[in-house]
């Protein structure tokens, strides 16, 4: 295989000059599969043998270190992986995030959206009485809840409960919820507090921008405790 390397535009002609053990550390700090040493070089513009020796002098650097990870030639491409002998650390952090618990507030947000589902974010608020777009947010991201599409009538985003939700709370399908329902307000008895015009929730958008309702609470708060 030719040493050449590719030619690139000149606003990016300046990562030969960086130094290169660096540099490759801080791209495979970001890869998502093994690099191989072909495409390393193409972007470093370096002969793929330089790439190669400076790769193996930093698995060997590390082991010598004895760092807590190392560097692997795997399925034709270089990446980090932990170290074997703490994985037992690896594993705690790991898992801490799923077996965290949650908020009071994320689970009665939780409840109004696996009875009401699918449904609105400002139909949540409307049940609870308070801004719950922090504890939305949560419940999206821990993979709870997901999209349903949007609301004919308003074009609001539905939210409904996900299967992991049934596979953390045990149950082979919402039919095996507690009888719970009969207690949460009728969609008719909230239908006035969801004419304030109130947007659809956007996971995106800060905790406290303008889209929160006047007058009412939040439980953004919430979002930063015990999640």
């Amino acid at each position: 295989m030719s040493e050449e390397t590719t030619e690139l535009p000149a606003g990016l002609r300046d990562v030969a000059d960086l130094d290169l053990k660096p540099a490759l550390e801080a791209m495979l700090m970001v890869v998502d599969e093994p690099a191989t040493e072909e495409h390393l070089a193409k972007l470093l513009q370096r002969p793929r043998r330089q790439i190669a020796g400076a790769l193996r002098e930093l698995a060997d650097e590390y082991v010598t270190q004895g760092r807590g990870f190392e560097l692997r030639f795997v399925a034709g491409g270089w990446r980090f992986y932990t170290r074997p002998e703490y994985a037992a650390a690896v594993e705690r952090l790991v898992l801490e995030g799923q077996t965290a618990r949650l908020t009071q507030a994320a689970l009665e947000t939780l409840a109004v959206v696996a009875y009401r589902q699918p449904v609105s974010r400002s139909r949540v608020s409307a049940v609870r009485g308070v801004n719950c777009d922090g504890v939305m947010r949560t419940l999206l991201q821990r993979g709870l809840i997901e999209e349903a599409g949007t609301e004919p009538e308003t074009g609001a985003i539905l939210y409904r409960t996900t299967n992991y939700f049934l596979e953390r709370m045990g149950l082979r399908g919402l039919d095996e919820l507690p009888e719970l329902a009969p207690f949460l307000p009728e969609a008719e008895a909230i239908e006035a507090e969801t004419q304030e015009g109130v947007p659809s929730f956007d996971p995106d958008a800060p905790d406290d921008g303008p889209d929160t309702p006047v007058g009412r609470g939040t439980d953004d708060v919430d979002d930063q405790t015990e999640l």
